[in-house]
């Protein structure tokens, strides 16, 4: 089954039907809503390219650290007294975990209460609050719950949004997902370029604010959008009343979804590390002077968000010409040759700690990692989002969309525990870690398409 039949069924469509092509052949709503989650993506991605270089090279040294209000407690009461690159890691690990938790909330919140419109402004607000809050090192805490509550209530929001744009029999869905994960690659490859650059080599501050001020305008761009997008869904007391209850059925597939939360989130750790311990190797041991210029360590993103967007678009070209002779493999089996490929990427990594010697480590090595992580991520990230969307029951599609980025909230705490072994463990087993857990993430897919589709299927098959 291809993306193309997992993109999500909702009530509130845009009615313009096939004849609404303003946009690369696509409703003008897509455009809008690609490019306004491009700009909150720039500024998230500018967030996640600084945030353990800013801690490691600046705000966690003596003298410094002291300056944040309530660090000092934190890491007395709460991490134990780490310091350094361990308390980075740590750090990292629970912002980013949080990040991918709040999406539920926003879900329900927008489902019962605010609509999705209201939920995407206020969480975009709350998002740019949060970045200028960077700019005064007092403010790091607050800075990071704002933006944690932030992308909690934007989000999910806008993912349904997307498929709300088409009827049910719209064919042009089955490119929605890849449009609007092009334009999120496109902006993590600018972002490092603009804010990582500004931030290590002008002043960490204006990286953080140049984020800030994209997120502004791509939320002045979506209250622009407004006679483009679909129907809200703020639930009014009739709507409450005439909503259909969850069936059997419902509940089933939902908590389906919820045991397929934590494989997903092993077969996500080696992709998530990139934004800690791996730009910590980085900047340590990585070869990045040339011709007397040292390139910023945060560059290494823009190689990695290059690769996965050429591989998106190489994947599914590749899957289009598959299908027109072979039957296309279902969301599942993807994910099973996206975990491989993540497994022959990580043992890039352990490779090229293992051939290191005394010197500078060449590219040769963590590029063929950032190709072989972007195939991985070509097959497990649009099409897990794409299957979730699918199973989802309607009425709850927000929240369930919520609930899908739970395996992100699991996968960056892991993360965040595993970070902190950087420092202890040899480099090679530390990337060996990593290899391990995309073959845990294989066989748990192996075993849920096994047992737990194959019992579904069945299910359906009776009732039909």
């Amino acid at each position: 089954m291809s993306i193309a039949d997992a993109t999500p069924d909702l009530d509130e469509t845009l009615d313009r039907g096939p004849s609404d092509c303003a946009f690369l052949g696509h409703p003008k709503g897509l455009g809008y809503l690609a490019f306004v989650e491009g700009c909150e993506r720039f500024s998230y991605y500018s967030m996640q390219t600084l945030l353990t270089l800013y801690m490691v090279k600046y705000l966690l040294l003596p003298g410094r650290l002291e300056t944040v209000t309530g660090l000092q407690w934190l890491q007395n009461n709460y991490y134990g007294g780490l310091q350094g690159q361990q308390l980075s890691s740590a750090i990292f690990g629970d912002y980013t975990a949080l990040v991918y938790l709040t999406p539920i909330l926003g879900g329900i919140a927008a489902d019962r209460w605010l609509g999705r419109r209201a939920a995407l402004v206020a969480g975009g607000a709350v998002m740019a609050l949060g970045h200028f809050l960077m700019a005064f090192e007092s403010s790091f805490l607050f800075a990071l719950l704002a933006l944690i509550v932030g992308v909690g209530l934007f989000k999910g929001n806008i993912a349904s949004q997307v498929g709300a744009l088409y009827r049910e029999d719209d064919l042009r869905r089955a490119m929605a997902f890849q449009i609007f994960y092009i334009a999120i690659n496109v902006s993590v490859i600018i972002a490092p370029l603009v804010s990582g650059t500004l931030g290590e080599k002008v002043g960490w501050h204006y990286g953080f604010g140049a984020a800030g001020v994209v997120m502004v305008g791509g939320l002045l761009l979506y209250l622009a959008a407004g006679p483009w997008l679909p129907a809200d869904n703020k639930p009014s007391r009739e709507s409450k009343a005439a909503r259909e209850p969850l069936s059997r059925s419902d509940w089933s597939r939902v908590l389906a979804l919820i045991v397929l939360i934590p494989a997903l989130a092993v077969s996500l750790m080696t992709n998530q590390e990139i934004f800690n311990a791996y730009l910590v190797w980085a900047d340590e041991h990585f070869q990045l002077t040339f011709f007397g210029t040292t390139l910023p360590t945060s560059w290494m993103i823009t190689i990695d968000a290059a690769l996965s967007f050429s591989m998106l678009v190489a994947v599914a070209a590749f899957y289009k010409l598959y299908g027109r002779h072979h039957r296309e493999p279902d969301e599942l089996s993807k994910m099973m040759i996206g975990s491989l490929f993540s497994v022959a990427g990580g043992l890039c990594l352990y490779v090229a700690a293992l051939t290191q010697g005394s010197g500078k480590i060449g590219l040769l090595w963590p590029v063929m990692f950032h190709l072989l992580n972007s195939i991985a991520f070509a097959h497990i990230l649009p099409v897990s989002l794409a299957l979730f969307s699918k199973i989802a029951p309607r009425q709850i599609n927000a929240t369930v969309i919520g609930l899908y980025y739970l395996a992100f909230f699991a996968a960056n705490k892991i993360v965040g525990w595993v970070g902190q072994l950087y420092s202890t463990l040899p480099t090679t087993t530390f990337w060996l870690l990593h290899v391990a857990s995309a073959v845990v993430g294989l066989a748990a897919f192996w075993l849920f398409k096994l047992f737990v589709v194959g019992r579904m299927n069945r299910a359906h098959a009776a009732a039909a």
